[in-house]
């Protein structure tokens, strides 16, 4: 006899997907929020331990690492992008005297807010103990019209899905 496939399956339901230019990045290590143009959420990979013993393999799960952030920024003229970008820099390392800071004031807490269609939260990323890695101030180029933008990878300690 054939198996129904339940009402609830088949009918179909509706829902509004979440869609890519609607977000806010919040608590930004001093990066104003409006000229962050694209940020990618977080990844996560999990290595394994592989145990041999005899003739049986079994696989376990290995260290989780949390990959890096890209972030593209635009790079205004008041209020420069750029300065904001080198002042959360330089709280880590300072070009002119070499010396470096302490994690507590160059690592910051983000916060990924993702909105619906009439501006309310509907999703939360929080990630933990973010600080540059690698950072690209732009190209100039007189044949080009195009804005500059910055580029930035940063790396995190660890996100959260707050909801």
């Amino acid at each position: 006899m054939a198996t129904l496939i339940p009402q609830t399956d088949s009918m179909f339901t509706p829902f509004e997907p979440k869609v890519q230019n609607r977000f806010i990045l919040r608590d930004s290590g001093g990066i104003p929020a409006y000229i962050v143009k694209k940020i990618n959420r977080p990844t996560m990979e999990c290595g394994e331990v592989v145990l041999n013993h005899i003739n049986v393999q079994q696989k376990f799960k290995g260290i989780c690492k949390w990959g890096d952030i890209t972030m593209t920024l635009y790079d205004p003229i008041v209020q420069s992008g750029a300065q904001k970008v080198m002042e959360w820099v330089r709280t880590a390392h300072e070009s002119v005297t070499g010396r470096d800071g302490y994690a507590q004031f160059y690592k910051h807490n983000l916060t990924i807010d993702v909105l619906g269609p009439v501006g309310d939260e509907v999703e939360r990323w929080t990630l933990w103990g973010a600080f540059i890695k690698t950072s690209n101030f732009g190209d100039m180029d007189w044949a080009t019209e195009g804005q500059i933008e910055i580029q930035l990878t940063l790396a995190i300690d660890y996100a959260v899905l707050e909801y």
